[in-house]
């Protein structure tokens, strides 16, 4: 998995991996500059997420994230690409280790199966 090539200024239209909307159960630890906070994910894909948050650091601000899921531990570096005012900051990954990023994958793959599941 390539982490280390940005995404330039990614639409809606133009992203390189499908979006899934996570469960109301999906939680991130973020930090910079020090403080901490934990928010919901609103969204996940390989290369980043969507993070809700009132007070989102300014775009380009470099983060740590550490989600706790049943796969395992993920951690990551990350960078804030955009930022909707009130609402949250998409962010792109930029440094994970092999064994986070096979995890990573994992929940991607478990969250995209239960996205299309049709229901019985």
């Amino acid at each position: 998995m390539d982490l280390s090539t940005p995404l330039v200024n990614p639409s809606k239209s133009n992203r390189r991996y499908p979006r899934i909307p996570t469960p109301k159960g999906v939680w991130v630890s973020w930090q910079h500059d020090g403080a901490q906070s934990v928010s919901r994910v609103r969204d996940l894909n390989i290369g980043g997420l969507f993070i809700d948050t009132k007070t989102p650091p300014p775009v380009g601000t470099s983060i740590t994230l550490l989600f706790s899921v049943p796969e395992g531990e993920i951690r990551s570096t990350a960078v804030v690409r955009n930022v909707t005012p009130g609402e949250g900051m998409g962010v792109q990954f930029m440094a994970m280790s092999q064994e986070h990023a096979v995890r990573l994958q994992t929940l991607f793959t478990r969250l995209l199966r239960s996205s299309n599941a049709t229901p019985a």
